[in-house]
């Protein structure tokens, strides 16, 4: 049985100076992180030679937006806060009109994936850069990848236009992320680096890099769910999400990034919401194509068997038990796999339409289950424990018993 259970690590509830602190060029992306580092970002942006910069948001974040444009003095261009999930075209044309009114050589953005993908999408007209202070675990903010819908359909790609020149990592911005948000961001983020364990001509250091991604956001996402106020697990979250970021910025997307895109191009399903619910499904499909993948993913999760784990996990956090709660029409199902079909992703297993009809169906409709296993309840059984980096095959047999 999956070793899902208390962790003796007591919570950090604030940031006491032991904490992460680093900077680092990663490429053309300059990397700075640690509990109030935001609090420099005139320095950083002096740093970089940008003169004005506009400081974009969702309108929920348009205060704290406001506070960070006047941290920028003379730098800033004003505050854009009209960014949208799945990046709607009609929010990316009236916010070019803004950049052209502003005279704004860079867009930073404060937030998740809204309003990075916003940024990204502004950059890709060459006149402005994008600076990032992610405040959720996307992990946007580290890839070159944008999308942008138009009508019914999200369309993605890769331009190097859209990767962001500088990234400002603040554990202490994320400590007012609510419950539901954080779970799902972070499933958000374990699924870039899952992605990457299966990706096809990677090397050995984006597949260590994903699985220690995977190790520090799998036990960061249990213990948040007991206690939103761990300044430890937040602190392991955001790192976690800058290295899965990192390696789904080398390694791409897959069958399950995919369909995360075109389920929320068609149903406008929640897009970090989809990726908590569907990874544990494309992990059990995968499983016997990728067995490489699968004994990192049980590695990292400290546990025997990854699909088992996988599922634990999402019920012992509180992910959503099925797409359609997250609003998929019952009859999606044929509509997804077609488009899905004709333009394939990368796979470990081939996409028959009948198996990849199966799945989605599984996680449009099912509710979460684990063969064998009771309910989990209580914050004694939401932190995963790995041991000394190994687990005892015996764990896997019904019903095993262990000697003291």
């Amino acid at each position: 049985m999956p070793n899902v259970q208390a962790a003796t690590r007591t919570p950090r509830t604030a940031w006491d100076g032991m904490g992460r602190r680093f900077s680092v060029q990663h490429g053309t992306t300059r990397v700075v992180f640690g509990a109030g580092v935001s609090d420099g970002i005139l320095e950083e942006v002096d740093r970089l030679g940008a003169k004005r910069v506009l400081v974009v948001s969702t309108p929920g974040r348009k205060d704290a937006a406001a506070v960070l444009a006047a941290r920028l003095r003379d730098r800033s261009a004003g505050v854009l806060a009209t960014a949208r999930e799945h990046v709607p075209i009609d929010v990316v044309t009236a916010a070019r009109r803004e950049i052209d009114h502003s005279e704004a050589d860079a867009v930073l953005a404060l937030g998740g994936g809204s309003a990075i993908g916003l940024a990204k999408a502004l950059a890709l007209a060459g006149r402005v850069r994008v600076f990032a202070i992610p405040t959720t675990y996307s992990g946007s903010e580290m890839t070159p990848v944008y999308g942008i819908t138009e009508g019914n359909e999200k369309r993605t790609g890769r331009d190097e236009r859209a990767r962001p020149s500088l990234v400002v990592y603040d554990p202490a911005l994320t400590l007012g992320l609510s419950r539901d948000v954080t779970v799902a961001s972070l499933w958000n983020a374990m699924a870039h680096a899952v992605e990457a364990l299966w990706a096809r001509e990677v090397d050995r250091a984006t597949l260590v890099t994903a699985e220690e991604a995977l190790r520090l956001l799998a036990s960061s996402v249990a213990r948040l769910a007991v206690r939103l106020d761990d300044g430890g697990a937040r602190e392991d979250a955001l790192e976690g999400a800058y290295l899965a970021g990192t390696v789904f910025a080398d390694a791409g997307g897959g069958l399950h990034h995919k369909l995360c895109h075109v389920l929320g191009g068609a149903f406008a399903l929640p897009h970090a919401a989809t990726h908590a619910v569907l990874l544990p499904h494309v992990v059990r499909f995968h499983r016997d194509a990728a067995p490489d993948a699968m004994r990192a993913i049980a590695r990292a999760l400290g546990v025997v068997d990854p699909v088992d784990g996988m599922d634990r996990l999402a019920r012992a956090t509180g992910v959503a038990p099925n797409l359609e709660r997250l609003g998929m029409p019952r009859d999606g199902i044929g509509r997804v796999v077609d488009v899905l079909l004709a333009s394939p992703p990368f796979h470990p297993r081939p996409l028959e339409r009948v198996a990849v009809a199966a799945m989605l169906a599984r996680a449009a409709s099912a509710n979460l289950t684990v063969s064998g296993a009771p309910p989990l309840r209580g914050p004694e059984v939401l932190t995963l424990q790995p041991g000394l980096g190994s687990t005892h095959e015996s764990e896997a047999l019904p019903g095993a018993c262990f000697a003291g």
